[in-house]
């Protein structure tokens, strides 16, 4: 997501900095993701993305947190959360938004769709 954001020149206007954050030791220490909500719900759940993008926003003092969790496989599945499963979170001056989405393809499809999605769903919001 992040390449997909700073991609055109000048993008250091508008993008402060972004998290990677694909372990769920990262998500606690760098977004503040509660091991409560990890433990209860998983990474790849609304609960999880609502705090990722609130965590986000206040590590960045940003106005807007996106947060994007999913299973874009080929493995990772579980009873409940196919591969292609992907949680959105979205943060906007405190608002939260959140979306669930099941892609089709193989994980480079799985993540493409995703981005666009995402970006596609930040647009709408902004507007």
């Amino acid at each position: 997501m992040s390449y997909s954001l700073t991609d055109t020149p000048g993008s250091s206007a508008y993008i402060d900095r972004a998290f990677v954050t694909y372990s769920n030791n990262a998500k606690q220490e760098l977004l503040n993701v509660k091991h409560a909500t990890l433990e209860q719900f998983g990474a790849v759940s609304e609960q999880t993305v609502i705090e990722m993008a609130a965590g986000a926003c206040k590590a960045a003092n940003a106005d807007i947190g996106i947060a994007i969790s999913g299973i874009a496989g080929p493995g990772g599945a579980t009873e409940g959360k196919p591969v292609g499963l992907v949680w959105f979170g979205l943060q906007i001056n405190g608002k939260h938004w959140t979306f669930e989405q099941v892609f089709n393809g193989d994980r480079a499809q799985v993540r493409l769709q995703a981005i666009v999605f995402s970006l596609k769903n930040i647009i709408e919001k902004i507007k």
